[in-house]
C-alpha cells in the first residue's frame, strides 16, 4: 500500500542530509518544503518534495491513498528518548507536599519517592503492568510520540526488574509506537541491601545484566548517578558490564548536584548523559566533543520547581541536544512531547526550531534510531505527524492542548 500526503503549508523534514544528529546552528534548518508531498511505499518514505513535482496516480488505483494536508503542517513524529511509564500506583499525595514546602529529597527520605512507587509496582503483575503501560502508550501516540523508550527501575529485584523489561517486550511486539527498553536496575538502593550496596552492585552486574543481554530484555543500561544514590565508582562498575554484554549505555546525571559523571559517559560512548542541570562548563565541552546526546527534562524542572539545564550554552558549544518528557509517577506526570517542546522554549530559551529538532532526530540519535526515524528522508520509516495548523511555530505557541490533527505510523494512516 502507497500513501501520497500532499499540500502541505510546511513539509518539516528535519532533513540532516544522511547525518545521523544537527548540532548547533544547524538545528535551526528544518529542512522546509513549502505546498509539500512525500509518497511513502511499504511503510517508508520514497519521495520528498514539492506538491506541484508529485508523483501522478489514479485515484481510482486500490494500492495508492491520497491525503490532502492542505493547510496543516507535515512533520516528522516526536521521539521521546527516556520515560519510565511502567508502574503502578500514583504519588499525588507527594505533589501535595511538595506545595507545603518538602523537597523531592526529603520526601525521599521520608520513605517516599522512588521507593514509594517501587513497592506497588513489585505488588503489580506483568499482565497488569503491560495493561497500564499500553494504554499510556496510546494517549502519547495521540499527541504525536511515535518512539519511546523505557526504563526499568521501579522492581529493583531481579524478579521485579525482569518483570518490567519482560513487559516492554511484550509492549515492543504489540502496540503500533516503537519501543526501546533500558535497564536502570540502578535506579536507587532497594531496602533489602541498605546496608550491602556492594551486594547489590554485584546482582546488578553479575547476574541481572548477563541474562538480560543473553535474552534481549533491554537495548541500553542506565544508572542514577546522582547525590543519594550512585556514586561514580559504582556507575563505572556497571557501565563496564553492561559494555562486556553488549548493551549500550543511558546516564542519569547532574539532576541534584555536580557529580562529574558527564566524563564517564563520554568515556564510555554513551548514547546519553540526561538531566544535566548542574553541569559544569568542563562536562559541557565533553560533551561537544563526543557522540554522546544531551537529553534535557524541561518537564521536570517545571513540575519540581528547580533549575533548568543550560540549553543555550550546551547548543551554543555544539553539543547534540535532545529533550524528552521523563514521563514517571514522581517527578513528571505529563507524557506530552508538545508541552516539553513549549517549556524548553518558554524556559531555556530554545528557539522553536532548534526545540522540534531536539524532540524529533536528536531525540532519536539518544536511543541510536536517527538512521531509521526522526526526519523525513529517503528511505525512513514514515512515522509522520499531521498538525492542526499551518505553521510548525504553533506547535509551542498554542500550549496546553493537543496541536495533532493525524498521526501516521510506519506509513499507515491512524484513526482515533
Amino acid at each position: 500500500m502507497r500513501l501520497l500526503i500532499r499540500n502541505a503549508s510546511q513539509l518539516v523534514t528535519v532533513s540532516a542530509h544522511g547525518a545521523r544528529t544537527k548540532r548547533g546552528a544547524e538545528m535551526r534548518d528544518l529542512g522546509i518544503i513549502e505546498d509539500g508531498a512525500l509518497l511513502i511505499d511499504e511503510g517508508k518514505i520514497a519521495w520528498v518534495g514539492r506538491s506541484a513535482d508529485a508523483p501522478s496516480f489514479d485515484r481510482s488505483s486500490p494500492d495508492v491513498e491520497v491525503f490532502d494536508a492542505e493547510g496543516r503542517v507535515v512533520m516528522p513524529g516526536f521521539v521521546d528518548p527516556h520515560t519510565h511509564l511502567i508502574f503502578a500506583g500514583s504519588r499525588e499525595d507527594e505533589f501535595a507536599l511538595r506545595c507545603e514546602g518538602l523537597t523531592y529529597q526529603q520526601i525521599a527520605e521520608r520513605g517516599g519517592g522512588i521507593l514509594n512507587t517501587v513497592r506497588a509496582t513489585r505488588g503489580t503483575d506483568r499482565k497488569k503492568l503491560r495493561s497500564l503501560a499500553s494504554h499510556r502508550l496510546d494517549r502519547l501516540l495521540r499527541y504525536g510520540t511515535t518512539t519511546a523508550e523505557i526504563k526499568s527501575g521501579y522492581g529493583l529485584t531481579e524478579e521485579d526488574e525482569l518483570k518490567m523489561l519482560q513487559a516492554a517486550h511484550d509492549l515492543s511486539a504489540e502496540h503500533l509506537v516503537t519501543v526501546v527498553s533500558t535497564f536502570l536496575g540502578a535506579h536507587a538502593l532497594p531496602p533489602e541491601y541498605a546496608d550491602d550496596r556492594t551486594g547489590y552492585i554485584e546482582l546488578i552486574t553479575s547476574q541481572m545484566i548477563p541474562y538480560i543481554a543473553r535474552k534481549g530484555l533491554a537495548r541500553f543500561v542506565d544508572v542514577f548517578c546522582d547525590s543519594g544514590y550512585f556514586t561514580r565508582e559504582e556507575t563505572v562498575r556497571i557501565f563496564e558490564s553492561a559494555t562486556s554484554n553488549g548493551l549500550g549505555l543511558k546516564l542519569h546525571a547532574d539532576e541534584l548536584s555536580a557529580t562529574g559523571a558527564v566524563e564517564d559517559a563520554a568515556r564510555f560512548g554513551a548514547a546519553s548523559v540526561d538531566h544535566l542541570e548542574y553541569i559544569s562548563k568542563e562536562e559541557i565541552g565533553l560533551l561537544a566533543k563526543s557522540e554522546t546526546a544531551a537529553v534535557l527534562l524541561p518537564g521536570v524542572s517545571f513540575f519540581l520547581a528547580q533549575r533548568y539545564a543550560p540549553a543555550r550554552e550546551l547548543i551554543e558549544s555544539g553539543a547534540v541536544v535532545a529533550i524528552a518528557s521523563d514521563y514517571n509517577p514522581g517527578s513528571c506526570m505529563s507524557f506530552s512531547m508538545p508541552l516539553m517542546i513549549t517549556i524548553a522554549c518558554t524556559q531555556m530559551k530554545m528557539t522553536p526550531e532548534e526545540a522540534i529538532t531536539a524532540a524529533t532526530l536528536n531525540a532519536a540519535a539518544a536511543i541510536g534510531l536517527s538512521g531509521e526515524r526522526g526526519s523525513l528522508e529517503v528511505g525512513k520509516w514514515a512515522d509522520i505527524i499531521i498538525l492542526e495548523s499551518s505553521s510548525y511555530r504553533s506547535l509551542p505557541y498554542e500550549f496546553g492542548g493537543n496541536p495533532i490533527a493525524h498521526v501516521v505510523k510506519n506509513g499507515v494512516l491512524l484513526e482515533f
